[in-house]
Formats: structure tokens, sequence, C-alpha cells
């Protein structure tokens, strides 16, 4: 199986789990059950929680009841761009091609979608089939990569307070490791926990998660600089219009570039002792570096 068909299988098994996790649109309160849904179900590639299942599998043959603990994952990343887009913060009109939440449903109920996909996370985690220890290793791990100190939220205030100050390099990684790179090396990170993983196999899988989350972050910065509104699914040239501290704005696109591949590179060494079982963590580094949207 290639690689294009591979990801489709991943996303449908992944849409499916999440189609049994949240609530239907048809269930009281009927408003935030089709607003969580309208941005769950908007086309979204799914990245992080296909990289928790492949790190399960890059450590133990029987991992399938790791997809729950995966869409743990979306559930988190899809209120963050809910929240993300609120006029707000980046007052965005366009995720994935579609109006944004709050444009349809307004801010208030675009404000609770994002708070309800939040607290579902946790609610999944915590109804895993598997050993109370594992369950609170990883409901730690993920309310850590979400949160203020070294993680996502506080990416997002570093972000926030850097807007139109001078772009440096150490501003620009303390930003990116937190609101980017903790949510992707954690999804790497769930998927060890939940396949009951050694230390040196969680900390190799740790690595290829904050290289690849780095990768990530450089070829999103260049995106935003290089492509247009509809191949993005978003609003194009945002970061400039913003002043945001961006990798082009620190180093240029030619160093950026070089700095992406050279992520990539250091991600693929961190799955070395895994050999063969980790060929699609590979694959998907090397998706990740060269994607165009």
């Amino acid at each position: 199986m290639n690689l294009r068909e591979y990801l489709a299988q991943q996303r449908r098994l992944v849409d499916a789990e999440l189609d049994r996790l949240v609530p239907p649109e048809a269930a009281a309160p009927e408003t935030i059950h089709r607003a969580m849904r309208y941005s769950l179900f908007a086309g979204g590639k799914r990245i992080r929680p296909i990289l928790c299942i492949e790190a399960a599998r890059a450590v133990a043959d029987a991992s399938d009841g790791v997809v729950a603990a995966a869409c743990a994952l979306e559930l988190i990343h899809t209120y963050s761009l809910i929240h993300d887009d609120l006029p707000a913060l980046d007052n965005d009109d366009y995720r994935r091609g579609k109006l944004t939440n709050h444009k349809v449903f307004g801010d208030a109920m675009a404000i609770l979608a994002g708070d309800a996909l939040l607290t579902l996370a946790f609610q999944v985690l915590a109804a895993l089939d598997t050993t109370a220890e594992r369950k609170t290793r990883l409901i730690a791990e993920l309310a850590a990569a979400s949160g203020t100190v070294g993680g996502m939220i506080g990416g997002q205030v570093a972000d926030l307070e850097g807007e139109g100050k001078l772009p440096t390099a150490h501003l620009l990684e303390t930003i990116h490791r937190a609101k980017t790179g903790a949510l992707l090396r954690a999804s790497l990170r769930l998927g060890a926990i939940y396949a009951g993983a050694d230390d040196a196999r969680y900390a190799a899988l740790s690595c290829y998660g904050e290289r690849v989350g780095l990768a990530f972050q450089i070829v999103d910065d260049i995106l935003d600089v290089e492509e247009s509104s509809a191949a993005l699914g978003k609003t194009a040239g945002k970061d400039a219009q913003q002043h945001k501290i961006t990798f082009p704005a620190v180093y240029g696109l030619e160093a950026s570039r070089r700095m992406a591949e050279e992520e990539c590179a250091r991600a693929h060494q961190a799955l070395e002792a895994f050999g063969p079982r980790a060929e699609r963590l590979r694959e998907l580094a090397d998706l990740i570096v060269h994607r165009k949207s």
C-alpha cells in the first residue's frame, strides 16, 4: 500500500472513531454538537492521531485500542483551531477552505464548541481500556502538552505577545516548541505510552516528535509566505500582516527550507533502533517537510 492509500485508510479509521466518540448532531443540546462536528469533520489531515497510532505500532503489534487515544489529540487540536480563528485571536474567516466556526455559529457558540472538544478529550482518555497507570500518564502528558508551561497555550501566549516585537531566534524557538511542537511531540508520546514503550523507545519517539514538530512549524511558516489562500484553505500572508515572529522572518526562506530538511534528517536518525517497524513514521516525516498545504 502506497503512502497516499495508507493515509486515506488511516483517516477513515480515525474519522469513524471520532464519529463514535462525539455526540451526534441530534443529541441535545443540538447546536453545540453541530458546532463541534462542523469543525471536527471539516477535512483535517489527521496527522497527529496518525503519528500516535504509528508510534504505538512501532513499539508493539497489539495496539488497536490506541485509536481512541489518538482521537483525543485531534479533539484538542480542533479546539485550538476554533479558538485561534476567533476575532480576539487570529480573526480568520476561513479554515480548511470552509468558513470558520464563529462565522457559522457565532463567537459564543464557537468558544463553547472549543471548550466542549477540550473536555471531551480527557473524558476519552479516562475511558480507555488500559491500565490505570497508563491512563494517568496519558492524561498527564496531554494536559501538559496543551497547557501553559512549555505547552500549546503557553506558546500561543508568547505568539500573541510577540506580535510587533523584534524577531529573534530565541523568541521564535520559545513560541513554536510550545505552540506547535508540544502537541506533535505528545502525539508520539501517547502512542508510546499506550503501547508500553520502555524508557529508551519512549525517549527515541519523543526525540522524533520534537524534530517533526519543529519541521512542521518551519514548513507552515514557509507556506504562509509562498502559497495562496486557496491552496492553504485559510488566509495566506496573515503572519506578515500581523507582524508575527516566524522562521522566514528570522532566517529567510532559503535558510528556513534547509532547517526543515535538517530536522527531517534528525527525525529519521531518532528512529534507527526501530528498523522497518518505523517505516511509516519516516514517510510521515518526509511528508510533513515536503507538503504544500
